[in-house]
């Protein structure tokens, strides 16, 4: 299949366990691609197919028409936009920079307006839909910023993901993924104790699975993480202390608006004591570890 010559140069930052298969995708695609990552060595089979490196963020920002990022914190979004070799300092005047990490909301409108400034259009878009998600690109995407900068970069948007909604303005996207992150902890705390009741009951984790997975029960998290929960398969997905920078984030804007959330207070302190006993690096169905003395340690 051959692709136009006059794709826009895609420029992606943060090649971990979602986002390196999202940059495989635009490269399957034929988007023109530069990247950088603080390890290099996670962007070798990238480059071995063709991707460019780029030696700074800002390089990279220099040679592309779009940015995609996915990193770790709101403290390593802040550094890789507003530092002095950062993205927005060395965007293209009108390129469109794209914010895929949960981040913050407040943050995600500083990053717009200085991007503004500087005739640079930044969208925040974090991701729902895990590893499987990003493989097989059906993500849902939660946008936040102009209309006409989303439909500019829809057709990319549409190799990563099936389900792309405009939220709103600057900081839209990221309030619409800490709402995903809310319902999250509650559904897998849910699941976890259903199948640790399972167990207690002498049932077949997998037959219940397959008896309740079809009914008002059925989800994403109980259909899909429940059988590696049943399986003993604690591998990540999505990683442990991930998720509690996501629930800090939620607690935090919940406390600014002045609301309480007692669900996500329960489940961040569960998975902390999860974290605490070494699993930061598990995946989120992990939490099962602290419903069963027979699971998996």
């Amino acid at each position: 299949m051959t692709h136009p010559v006059t794709q826009p140069s895609v420029g992606f930052i943060g090649l971990g366990i979602m986002g390196g298969a999202m940059a495989a995708r635009l490269a399957a695609a034929g988007y023109p691609l530069h990247v950088y990552n603080r390890t290099r060595a996670k962007a070798e089979p990238l480059l071995a197919s063709g991707a460019q490196w780029q030696p700074t963020p800002g390089a990279l920002a220099a040679a592309s028409d779009i940015v995609v990022t996915i990193v770790g914190a709101p403290a390593d979004v802040r550094a890789l936009y507003l530092g002095d070799d950062g993205l927005i300092a060395h965007a293209r005047r009108d390129a469109v920079l794209i914010d895929m990490t949960t981040s913050s909301p407040q943050l995600a409108q500083e990053l717009a307006e200085h991007a503004a400034a500087r005739g640079v259009h930044m969208l925040d878009a974090p991701v729902s839909g895990g590893d499987v998600g990003a493989r097989e690109g059906i993500l849902s995407i939660m946008v936040g910023g102009a209309s006409a900068a989303l439909e500019r970069v829809q057709p990319l948007l549409r190799c990563l993901g099936s389900n792309i909604v405009l939220q709103g303005g600057p900081g839209a996207g990221q309030h619409a993924k800490l709402c995903n992150q809310i319902v999250i902890a509650s559904t897998m705390l849910g699941v976890c104790e259903g199948l640790a009741y399972a167990n207690s009951a002498g049932l077949d984790a997998r037959t219940v699975l397959d008896a309740i997975g079809g009914g008002a029960a059925g989800g994403f998290l109980l259909n899909k993480l429940g059988p590696r929960i049943a399986n003993g398969d604690f591998a990540p997905g999505f990683f442990v202390e991930h998720f509690i920078k996501d629930m800090g984030i939620a607690r935090d804007e919940a406390e600014r608006m002045g609301r309480e959330l007692p669900g996500l207070e329960l489940v961040k302190r569960l998975y902390q004591q999860l974290a605490e006993r070494g699993h930061a690096r598990a995946g989120t169905q992990a939490l099962f570890k602290l419903y069963d003395s027979e699971a998996p340690q």
